[in-house]
């Protein structure tokens, strides 16, 4: 049995003149939790579809599992939620998932144990209320998105891949997706996930592949990616808000390459050959307050401004996806 979940190798896809996916190859080891990032339009929808045997690449190679991708078996074993959400509004939460279940082979008492299972650790089953009998668009848009996340795991698939499954979510039901994502990695399933919210992915992913334009700007180990994007990078959160003489030291690019101004908190790259004692030194001249100024690792966000760059993510916000 191989050890990839997932090998994509020299993959291509084109839309008439627009270049979606450009030879484009990766794997993902079994077990993991992996991220495909990238602004809006980059070809990550595109590779998940690909991938699942929805549009054809125009060149490369696919396998999953250790199985070619078109093989209708593997895609049993896979759980896909969409970037377009999608469920039978007038239907109950339970009579949809049922037919979800049912849809991939999985037995009626066996799915009505699992909903239930679902409806309680996601909180849409509770001693007031049980959201399962309710029709769908009775539901809030959080909730129904955790029923198609549900429905995207009844039948306890191998493989789940999640189409930027975090847009649109408040911060509980994120969380609850979050955790729901560990205890899958937990007990051995492997989890691909797109992904433009470079926080999210840099809590979760074992791994990280960064699409910009339809071709691979890096990919590894987060901890690698983080490692070999090392050096310059200095931590400054502030007592207050930044002065305006603070300010023009964050400008002054003999010291400062890039800035992510947070307000309060800024993750600064140093210049090359600037030395973070001196800027140390002018930002306190300026008059700040400090309460952090440290060298760190720069964040999967900061690093994907390096890579990909302001025009990089503007010319990604049209297009496939």
């Amino acid at each position: 049995m191989t050890d990839l979940a997932l090998d994509i190798r020299g993959v291509s896809k084109r839309y008439a003149a627009h270049v979606a996916v450009r030879d484009l190859s990766l794997s993902v080891p079994r077990g993991t939790v992996y991220g495909l990032l990238g602004p809006n339009g980059a070809g990550k929808t595109s590779t998940i579809r690909m991938i699942l045997n929805i549009i054809a690449p125009d060149t490369g190679t696919i396998h999953l599992l250790g199985r070619p991708h078109s093989d209708g078996a593997i895609q049993d074993r896979i759980g896909y939620l969409p970037e377009e959400r999608g469920l039978y509004k007038k239907m109950a939460v339970r009579d949809v998932l049922r037919f979800l279940a049912e849809l991939k082979g999985v037995a009626r008492r066996t799915a009505d144990a699992r909903i239930d299972e679902w409806l309680d650790r996601l909180a849409l089953r509770t001693p007031e209320k049980d959201w399962g009998k309710a029709k769908v668009d009775e539901l809030s848009r959080g909730m129904q998105q955790k029923v198609q996340f549900i429905g995207t795991l009844l039948h306890d698939p191998e493989l789940v891949i999640l189409d930027e499954p975090f847009s649109g979510l408040d911060p509980i039901n994120a969380q609850a997706l979050k955790d729901t994502v560990v205890d899958l990695k937990r007990r051995g399933k492997t989890v691909i996930f797109s992904t433009h919210l470079m926080d999210n992915a840099e809590r979760l992913c074992d791994a990280v592949c960064i699409i910009a334009r339809g071709e691979k700007v890096l990919d590894g180990a987060v901890a690698a990616v983080k490692s070999e994007n090392a050096g310059r990078t200095v931590a400054l959160a502030l007592e207050g808000s930044a002065s305006p003489a603070v300010m023009g030291v964050l400008q002054d690019k003999a010291l400062v390459e890039r800035v992510d101004d947070q307000s309060r908190f800024f993750e600064v790259e140093l210049a090359a050959n600037a030395d973070a004692q001196v800027l140390l030194r002018r930002i306190l001249e300026a008059g700040a307050r400090i309460a952090r100024f440290e060298r760190v690792q720069p964040s999967l966000h900061q690093i994907f401004l390096q890579r990909v760059g302001a025009s990089g993510v503007e010319e990604g916000m049209s297009g496939h996806g």
